[in-house]
């Protein structure tokens, strides 16, 4: 047991090194998924996090270059029961492990992944030091404790992009007949806070004509675009840090038709006047039920967030439109008036299940007219 994972409450776990060789600081967080490794390490919203998968075995089907969610690794660290070394699958072009140290990032097994998370369960999550490089226990719960605190951190600067460019690729064959983009169809400008690559396919996959753009981009430079509707997308840390993105989002509201996902919709919340809340450990995994408040049907859904939207503050312009079956939070907004709806979960499914799927469609509707916040639609099928 060469590595160790030490938590600011002085709590030590021991395993061994299953990645780089190194230490690093971050928050510890535990995801529930049964599957999708590759596209939780690459997906931008786990920026400065340790991530502990509750699946006991992880790495079995390997890695490859279709899964990603972002160019690179985004999570500070991974913790497993058990990796596996080597892969069995058609798809894979390499095992995770290599694929760990190749990005240089640091991973521990051999933990005791179930005692992990029912200390977060019971404490929150906190800040953690991962060693792999032989790091002492003291020495590591000091660095733990002298880490930065997620919420200080200014993370969607760290993850969009560099410049504008347009994006084309439609979803994968994996996902249905492969598609791309129309040459002609309504223009949407996205704001990139940590897009995932599977929100940009489906929203391609429904039509659109996307020009994706930098988190620090300005309302009068996105309106410049000429686009039919704007687009605001996940991305890692609190809400609250971004209070550009936030004024940026006011100014556009009501002139044009606004669809946000998870911290978009977390800040369309704060620009319309409400508040967010730092949740205890927060909602992460792809089996998290939600209701529908206007019709009562559920969705099983997937999930990655650490803060989300107080009731209170909302304005009576707003509507909460969907709602945890798990705690009861908010996990969907409308405008009663201006061309606005939002969601906390994932429609994308990547990974996880196809439920939300027809919310890209009633996208496409808002911005050809439709009610704002009519009720979804049948589902889509793959």
């Amino acid at each position: 047991m060469d590595s160790i994972l030490a938590l600011e409450d002085g709590r030590v776990f021991q395993g061994k090194r299953f990645g780089a060789v190194g230490g690093v600081a971050g928050e510890v967080v535990f995801n529930t998924g049964m599957t999708g490794y590759q596209e939780i390490l690459t997906d931008p919203s786990y920026a400065g996090q340790l991530v502990c998968l509750t699946v006991p075995h992880v790495g079995n089907t390997g890695v490859n270059a279709q899964d990603p969610e972002s160019d690179r690794v985004q999570a500070a660290g991974l913790i497993v029961r058990d990796g596996c070394i080597g892969s069995s699958s058609w798809r894979a072009d390499g095992d995770l492990a290599q694929y760990l140290v190749s990005a240089g990032v640091v991973g521990i097994t051999g933990l005791d992944t179930r005692a992990l998370t029912r200390h977060l369960r019971a404490g929150g999550v906190m800040r953690g030091f991962l060693a792999t490089d032989g790091s002492g226990a003291e020495a590591a719960v000091d660095r733990a404790r002298s880490a930065p605190a997620i919420g200080d951190l200014d993370l969607v600067s760290r993850v969009t992009c560099e410049r504008a460019h347009a994006w084309r690729e439609g979803r994968s064959g994996l996902l249905g007949p492969a598609s791309e983009a129309p040459a002609h169809g309504p223009h949407v400008v996205a704001f990139d806070y940590g897009a995932k690559r599977n929100m940009l396919r489906l929203l391609a996959d429904a039509g659109f004509r996307l020009t994706v753009v930098p988190a620090h981009t300005s309302a009068s430079e996105a309106l410049a675009l000429r686009p039919d509707g704007v687009f605001l997308s996940n991305g890692p840390g609190d809400p609250a840090v971004c209070r550009f993105q936030i004024e940026t989002i006011r100014a556009l509201l009501g002139k044009l038709p606004i669809f946000g996902i998870c911290l978009g919709h977390q800040l369309a919340a704060l620009a319309l006047g409400g508040t967010t809340f730092k949740l205890k450990f927060g909602h992460r995994g792809i089996n998290h039920p939600v209701r529908d408040e206007r019709t009562g049907t559920v969705a099983i859904t997937s999930q990655n967030h650490g803060y989300a939207v107080a009731d209170e503050g909302l304005p009576e312009s707003v509507e909460v439109t969907h709602r945890s079956l798990y705690d009861g939070t908010v996990e969907g907004l409308a405008h009663r008036e201006l061309p606005f709806f939002s969601v906390q979960y994932h429609p994308e499914a990547a990974p996880g299940p196809h439920d939300a799927w027809d919310l890209f469609g009633r996208f496409a509707q808002m911005m050809a007219g439709g009610r704002p916040h009519a009720p979804a639609a049948r589902l889509r099928s793959a």
